[in-house]
């Protein structure tokens, strides 16, 4: 074993070498069941195939084990390359996120509350040719128009001297 050659990769290659090996006596689109699933439970004792899987899971195994000693020594030793380790991905996905979304011209929080401020109370108006109008904030008053005029009366009904006098 050369001074670059590591344990894990001579570990990596048997079980790769393994699995092949069992896997080369099998019809082609054979499928590799995931160890401890109902499929893989199914399969015989002398099925190739199970012990195949299990070797493809010790390896996953060993390689999250390695990787998670490898990230525990980085956050003892390096906590700033620690986290671009951990969270770099997730960092660099975030940041394709924005550019492609362009989330920069959506409207903040603020702005879009800014959009729902009142404008200026407009005052109510009788029109001509249309009835009266309700006056908010005095029930039972309505606002008419006489003779031009802007006139609030208690009732919708124009009282018989005011028609008269129009």
């Amino acid at each position: 074993m050369s001074a670059r050659t590591r344990p894990a990769d001579v570990a990596a290659l048997w079980a790769q070498a393994q699995v092949t090996r069992l896997l080369a006596e099998l019809p082609e689109g054979a499928g590799l069941p995931e160890y401890g699933s109902p499929e893989w439970l199914r399969l015989a004792g002398e099925d190739p195939r199970r012990a195949a899987a299990l070797i493809v899971a010790a390896e996953a195994w060993r390689r999250h084990v390695d990787d998670q000693a490898r990230l525990d020594e980085l956050a003892e030793s390096d906590l700033h390359a620690w986290y671009g380790a951990v969270f770099g991905p997730a960092d660099a996905e975030a940041a394709r996120f924005l550019r492609r979304e362009q989330l920069s011209r959506w409207p903040t929080f603020a702005e879009i509350v800014g959009r729902r401020r009142y404008g200026p109370i407009r005052e109510v108006v009788a029109t001509p040719g249309w009835s009266p109008i309700a006056i908010p904030g005095r029930p039972g008053w309505w606002r008419h128009l006489i003779d031009g005029g802007q006139v609030d009366l208690p009732s919708r009904e124009v009282p018989k001297q005011m028609r008269e006098a129009a």
